[in-house]
């Protein structure tokens, strides 16, 4: 029997492979990626895992209307909207 994958390796798969042609990132529900998660890990909460994987510095998650972004390290936005209101106030000292 093949053995399941991490769930590290199934969001580097998914971001691969269901990712539209001009984007970097999925979106956890309208591609389908939350669904997908809980079928294969028998009911697991995919955001506790992104939000996991994210903390480790795996994945890069930025909050979206209806859910959330997922991009591997290097390929999402450099920081968030908000970030970059608060680097334009004066605010914040981030790259």
């Amino acid at each position: 029997m093949k053995s399941k994958m991490s769930p590290e390796e199934f969001v580097r798969l998914a971001v691969g492979r269901l990712r539209l042609e001009n984007y970097k990132g999925i979106h956890s529900v309208y591609s389908g990626f939350n669904d997908a998660f809980k079928s294969y890990f028998d009911g697991a909460n995919p955001v506790d895992a992104t939000g996991d994987l994210a903390r480790l510095g795996k994945i890069v998650l930025r909050p979206v209307r209806g859910g959330v972004m997922i991009y591997l390290p290097g390929e999402g936005p450099e920081m968030s909207r908000g970030d970059a209101a608060l680097k334009k106030m004066g605010l914040l000292e981030k790259p």
